[in-house]
């Protein structure tokens, strides 16, 4: 533990920032978990669940949470798979 004042300061707002980051990235990758898991199931609302999934890599990306490139990545991979093209199923870390 620090003893600085302001060294414990940004030890909480650590802490604080970190739990938030990754509430964040887990909500993007249950949005595009669900997305995968009802479009092999055929499920009746797959576009709704792809807007969801691409609004949740577009916010992961405007925070910061991921780097523009993986965002790209990501939802040019949930388009293919929405459009019913072959693409290998890729586990997400």
């Amino acid at each position: 533990m620090p003893i600085i004042k302001s060294a414990m300061e940004r030890v909480k707002t650590n802490e604080k920032a970190s739990a938030r980051n990754s509430a964040q990235l887990s909500q993007m990758r249950s949005a595009v978990k669900k997305f995968e898991t009802a479009k092999t199931a055929g499920a009746d609302n797959v576009e709704e669940l792809f807007n969801q999934a691409v609004s949740a890599v577009d916010k992961a990306y405007s925070k910061g949470l991921i780097k523009a490139n993986k965002a790209a990545r990501d939802k040019s991979r949930m388009a293919a798979r929405l459009a019913n093209k072959t693409v290998k199923n890729v586990t997400q870390s």
